[in-house]
């Protein structure tokens, strides 16, 4: 199989073979015969076309972009590209078996319907569309055209997020009560979209990979300042079947970035900060125990502050392993971690967190499909 020698010299991460892949140190780039699709290089889709050459220069890559300067800049830059100058052509070229889409979010829904209709399995950037309705079409579509339908949330695969799982997964920090997340920072404003459809995606796709299950009810509040009709600015609430509560604040409006996760066990409380340079997931043996009353009516209680541990984090660009595991999805007809079903799970939490937001913060409960 073509997938076979990147994969049959990759290490995978710590944990389960079927989560990631790294990429094979000593690979040599002789082509693996698959031709690819990509659609959009304005901000995102450069990142995806740089990792797909570096794992396979040989790779045939077709390129398209509605804007003829971005698609000027990236084939002088990837001389290799194919350029195609409309998207009709692109799908209609003979022997391209999968498209990956990187265009504005208003666009997902009718590129990525066209490309499974035109026989395409897809990678679709976040969020896989901007209504239940639409991505619930989509999903329906790649399950029944038998394609695969992957959805970018990229931090699945990310090594640090990866081992806050393991440490929830194996037991060490205990029952998960509480998960704080901030993703904050001076833009990058959209146009196409709020920051809750820009931003809440990411930590909404990764409190499901840690903790294993859909939020029932989300309340949101937020503001437009620049943007009287679209929010900046969000706070959300989220509560889960376990009894896990999740607060998330996202924001365009932060003079500083902070990308910041507390998740805070029965046992041990852990910190992920993805903005940092060194040590970005520590454990703390941090906690609250309650002790043994010496009297009748008596409440004590006693605060545990022991080490502070970091564990190992492999240094792979999380990208790259949603790229490989796309293609190995595409290879070997397997079910992507990220596939239509979750892409649509997130855009149903986004929407409820919207109806919540336009009606004042009251809570909406998230049905269930």
């Amino acid at each position: 199989m073509r997938l076979a020698r990147w994969l049959r010299q990759s290490q995978s991460l710590r944990g389960s073979d079927d989560w990631g892949y790294t990429v094979p140190k000593d690979f040599e780039g002789k082509g693996a015969g698959m031709k690819i699709g990509c659609v959009g290089c304005g901000y995102w889709g450069p990142n995806i076309v740089r990792n797909i050459i570096e794992i396979d220069p040989l790779m045939e890559v077709y390129i398209h972009d509605v804007n003829h300067k971005n698609l000027d800049l990236i084939t002088r830059r990837f001389r290799q590209l194919i350029p195609v100058t409309s998207y009709e052509m692109l799908l209609k070229e003979t022997g391209i078996e999968a498209v990956v889409i990187a265009t504005p979010v208003e666009t997902h829904f009718e590129l990525t319907k066209e490309a499974l209709e035109a026989g395409k399995h897809v990678m679709v950037e976040k969020p896989l569309a901007l209504s239940v309705e639409r991505a619930r079409e989509l999903a329906s579509l790649a399950i029944e055209k038998k394609l695969i339908l992957m959805v970018g949330h990229t931090f699945l695969f990310s090594p640090p997020v990866r081992t806050v799982k393991e440490l929830i997964d194996n037991g060490e920090i205990g029952k998960v009560n509480l998960v704080a997340m901030d993703r904050i920072n001076l833009g990058i404003h959209r146009r196409d979209c709020s920051v809750l459809w820009d931003l809440a995606p990411h930590d909404i796709s990764i409190l499901n990979f840690w903790i294993g299950e859909w939020p029932e009810r989300i309340s949101a509040i937020g503001r437009g300042y620049n943007h009287r009709t679209k929010p900046e600015v969000a706070f959300m609430t989220l509560d889960f079947p376990s009894g896990t509560l999740a607060r998330i604040t996202i924001s365009w409006l932060s003079p500083g970035k902070l990308r910041r996760s507390t998740v805070i066990g029965s046992k041990k409380m852990v910190v992920y900060d993805d903005t940092a340079s060194v040590e970005k997931v520590k454990v703390y043996d941090w906690g609250v125990n309650i002790l043994e009353p010496k009297d009748y009516g008596e409440f004590q209680l006693s605060y545990r502050t022991g080490n502070i541990t970091s564990p190992h984090i492999d240094n792979v660009e999380p990208l790259r392993l949603e790229i490989l595991h796309f293609f190995d999805c595409v290879e070997n007809g397997k079910k992507p971690l990220s596939d239509g079903e979750f892409g649509l799970q997130v855009v149903k939490v986004v929407e409820a967190a919207e109806r919540s937001l336009n009606a004042g913060g009251v809570p909406v409960e998230i049905g269930k499909e």
